[in-house]
């Protein structure tokens, strides 16, 4: 195996190391999720600190080592940052979204250039501001669920396949349940809550922007518990949007 790659990458998080070193997280186009050390990106004389930051589309070059690689070479392909950070909205979906990715595609049999061409969607969106941003966060969770192989079934019976639409949603089973099969505790969300989040698994934004305001939020409700259920752990940018006020 070459010791050295090169790799077209999202820097999905960044955290310090040391006096002057970031330990960075990315996911690339062709290895998976790589965590490397960028040394020296903290001081002010870095030639390339300032183009390691989140939400950041970048051309790496890394060398191979026992627990973390370590870049060698980085060049700007599109600096999302600044526009996300811009907006308090894009920036929380940014968060997400990125935090999401990090859990997916930390299992390499869970990652691949689709979940990378899907990111690489879902943040171009945000930064241009293409469609609401809870529609884009609450698309993105699906879609990525889906390539990981967990997409719930918004219209027919996820447990026995009679055809719907139903009006129960069950994490546990899978989606969409019918009276026969509902278990206890079940959502009972309304059908245009089911509608926007078939539109938003399958990418059809015109219906998605046709969807009620008030079904806008219990959709993203539902996938983001249907999201952390399977991911068996909270995501902590989720916990801090459920804790700002509406």
């Amino acid at each position: 195996m070459l010791k050295s790659y090169r790799d077209e990458a999202i820097v999905l998080r960044t955290h310090k190391l040391g006096e002057a070193d970031r330990i960075i997280t990315l996911l690339t186009a062709e290895h998976g999720q790589v965590r490397a050390v960028a040394k020296g990106v903290r001081r002010t004389s870095s030639k390339f600190g300032a183009r390691l930051e989140p939400f950041s589309v970048v051309d790496v070059q890394a060398h191979r080592g026992r627990s973390l690689d370590t870049i060698t070479q980085v060049e700007s392909l599109v600096l999302h940052g600044d526009a996300i950070a811009a907006d308090y909205d894009l920036y929380v979906a940014g968060t997400v979204i990125v935090e999401a990715a990090e859990r997916l595609t930390a299992d390499s049999d869970a990652a691949g250039h689709s979940q990378y061409l899907l990111l690489l969607g879902a943040l171009h969106a945000l930064a241009k501001r293409r469609h609401d941003p809870t529609l884009i966060r609450t698309s993105y969770l699906l879609r990525a669920l889906a390539l990981a192989g967990w997409a719930p079934s918004c219209y027919d019976c996820a447990s026995c396949g009679a055809a719907g639409p139903h009006s129960a949603f069950s994490i546990a089973e899978g989606g969409a349940v019918c009276a026969a099969c509902r278990p206890p505790g079940a959502a009972s969300p309304s059908p245009d809550a089911m509608a926007l989040m078939g539109d938003l698994l399958s990418g059809d934004w015109a219906g998605a922007g046709r969807a009620a305001a008030y079904a806008r939020p219990e959709a993203a409700g539902l996938v983001s518990s249907y999201t952390q259920w399977h991911l068996e752990r909270r995501l902590r940018s989720l916990q801090v949007l459920e804790r700002s006020p509406s």
